[in-house]
């Protein structure tokens, strides 16, 4: 009799069935991870983009800017902000590319009288998953007052005007 070494099929076919049973099991957990993590993204970018608004409101007689301005106040087309100025915005979310999932976009309302640029008087800055219950399940907006709000179809909240309408589901 010869001494054989090796695994039978068997033993073979149940260690892949462990596998895929382990498989089975992690990859929903990590798919409301990546969900979770695109959201909070979302989230974070709503707000980097209010306190850039704000800043460039303070510096500017009280009028928000569009966000071509805020991410580049030098090159801005109403504006005459003097050379050097520092961005009060990252270029990537002043391009409103598709970022972690997410959609964005950008509402200005009336224009102002501020200056160093006549500015706008209120916005609404939206994040929206690109595929609903896949990048996220969440739409948020924010608008001039720095209330985020959502909802919970991937919708953007409703609107009055460029404003976020009162009753919105806030976030907490």
């Amino acid at each position: 009799m010869k001494n054989q070494k090796g695994f039978t099929l068997i033993e073979l076919l149940i260690v892949v069935a462990i596998i895929g049973i382990i498989a089975a099991i992690a990859i929903p957990s990590l798919l409301r991870a990546r969900i979770a993590a695109n959201e909070a993204g979302a989230v974070g970018d709503s707000r980097a983009t209010n306190s850039a608004e704000v800043a460039y409101s303070s510096s500017n007689g009280g009028f928000f800017g569009t966000l071509a301005c805020l991410s580049g106040p030098t090159t801005c087309a109403t504006g005459v902000w003097p050379a050097g100025t520092t961005p009060f915005l990252d270029t990537q979310l002043g391009s409103l590319t598709t970022k972690q999932g997410y959609n964005r976009s950008f509402a200005p309302g009336a224009a102002g009288n501020g200056q160093p640029d006549s500015g706008i008087s209120t916005f609404v800055y939206s994040a929206l998953p690109s595929g609903f219950a896949q990048t996220g399940n969440r739409g948020f907006a924010i608008d001039h007052t720095g209330l985020i709000c959502f909802t919970t179809n991937g919708v953007i909240p409703a609107l009055s005007g460029v404003a976020l309408d009162q009753a919105c589901t806030p976030l907490k």
